[in-house]
């Protein structure tokens, strides 16, 4: 007999009642609206967002213990926390309209998978993004693609799949939003700012897409927004997406998750109860997004699942995950633990490391590579200049090896080490040489 689906959640905290903390608090700033009050009664129950039940058998899936309580009745992360975060495309022929409409629904492909680990031990915000057409094995299907796991079987199978790529990463909790939501709280928060990189122009009549945006810092409505999010026709596909969608979350990190927008919380709310399903409670989402607003920019990591692109013949349109370099990434920012000696053992000469001049002069590729050389880095390649001048040279850990670009740092001697998948591709190490390259290494050259 099937067992009757069950809505599965965390135990409850025991706890005083937290939500006439925070009324009596933002009154007293000026800012305690009962709508804000309301919103925080409803957001601080302890009961999970779910619009979907989860069964036993798939809620065991998930590591069901609390993830958050109160301090002084504010919550707050207990312990680390790793949460598969996934955007659901979902479309539907309008007969009348003649076209595709994106409708608001949470069982179709994955548009975007990100596992993200939320760390009190460290104070840090890791983010790991997994490419849409990431092979994987699905129902012993071994030509599957990651996009494939939630329209298979919800966000149990979806987690499932994911902790298997990462190599047994524990997953605590899933959220998945309707892209329709992007929109909606983008607009609520009375948009972001982002500098766009390039030029974006795409127009899917199938769909009504229409994809314009000018290159440049700007504020961008919720629907540019989305657009700057949904844009894949740059040679990159997917992965260029991901390079755009980590700006984003790192705009929507310092603009958006600041006390002033606990004005909005009515319609920020009213997104979420709208356009999200999640199996997190109002109270763990809350302190996810304090602790999320708290992390500082050094310690807001973002990283692009190891791998490549597959090449000729049946692999042509899948990303090829790379198992080594992601044990890697999962011991080093997601919990995994492995027997000693299993990792790989850092040999410097085997480390690519790209290097990008951002000041125009080239004398300082030259002092860089002259330094890296007599530190015993083999493996060092140029690669075109930076759009932007740079005061600080930035070491970017482009595979997630945070301890691979720490070392290249310590052979410069300056520089900050960034966690981040914006530098090349297929580099271990991407540089980019910033003014400060004079103080270092410019009388090497003289």
């Amino acid at each position: 007999m099937t067992p009757t689906p069950t809505r599965i959640a965390p135990a409850k905290i025991r706890r005083r009642d937290a939500s006439w903390l925070w009324l009596t608090l933002f009154t007293v700033l000026g800012l305690g609206s009962a709508a804000v009050g309301a919103s925080l009664a409803v957001l601080l129950n302890g009961s999970p967002l779910q619009q979907r039940w989860l069964s036993q058998e798939e809620a065991k899936t998930f590591f069901g213990e609390p993830v958050a309580k109160g301090f002084f009745g504010v919550p707050q992360l207990n312990r680390p926390v790793n949460i598969l975060f996934m955007g659901i495309k979902v479309l539907a022929l309008d007969p009348e309209a003649g076209y595709q409409k994106r409708v608001n629904d949470f069982e179709g492909l994955t548009d975007t998978m990100i596992l993200a680990r939320f760390d009190p031990t460290t104070d840090t915000v890791t983010a790991i993004s997994l490419p849409r057409d990431t092979q994987v094995l699905i129902n012993s299907d071994p030509y599957s693609k990651l996009n494939e796991a939630n329209s298979k079987g919800g966000p149990a199978l979806a987690a499932e799949t994911v902790s298997t790529l990462m190599g047994g990463v524990a997953i605590d909790r899933y959220v998945r939003v309707n892209p329709m939501g992007v929109e909606a709280l983008v607009d609520a928060l009375g948009g972001i700012t982002i500098n766009v990189p390039k030029d974006l122009k795409y127009q899917d009549d199938s769909q009504h897409l229409y994809i314009n945006i000018k290159a440049g810092p700007q504020k961008l409505t919720g629907k540019q927004a989305l657009h700057f999010l949904l844009f894949r026709q740059d040679g990159l596909g997917d992965i260029g997406r991901i390079q755009r969608q980590q700006i984003f979350m790192r705009a929507f990190q310092e603009q958006a998750l600041t006390p002033q927008t606990i004005t909005r919380l009515p319609q920020i709310f009213g997104v979420v109860k709208e356009y999200v399903d999640t199996n997190l409670t109002g109270e763990e989402l809350f302190a996810l997004a304090n602790f999320a607003q708290s992390a500082s920019r050094e310690k807001f990591q973002m990283i692009l699942l190891p791998g490549q692109f597959g090449g000729a013949g049946r692999l042509s349109s899948y990303w090829i995950p790379e198992p080594t370099r992601i044990q890697t990434v999962a011991v080093q920012h997601f919990g995994l633990t492995v027997p000693a000696g299993s990792l790989r053992e850092m040999n410097l000469a085997q480390i690519e490391v790209v290097i990008q001049n951002s000041t125009g002069e080239r004398a300082a590729v030259t002092a860089l590579t002259e330094q890296l050389l007599k530190r015993g880095y083999q493996r060092l390649y140029r690669e075109v200049p930076w759009h932007e001048t740079l005061n600080q040279t930035v070491v970017i850990a482009q595979q997630g090896n945070v301890q691979a670009a720490q070392a290249v740092r310590d052979a410069l001697g300056f520089g900050e080490v960034r966690v981040d998948s914006t530098g090349i591709l297929n580099s271990d190490v991407t540089v980019r040489i910033g003014r400060d390259w004079r103080f270092s290494l410019a009388p090497s050259v003289q």
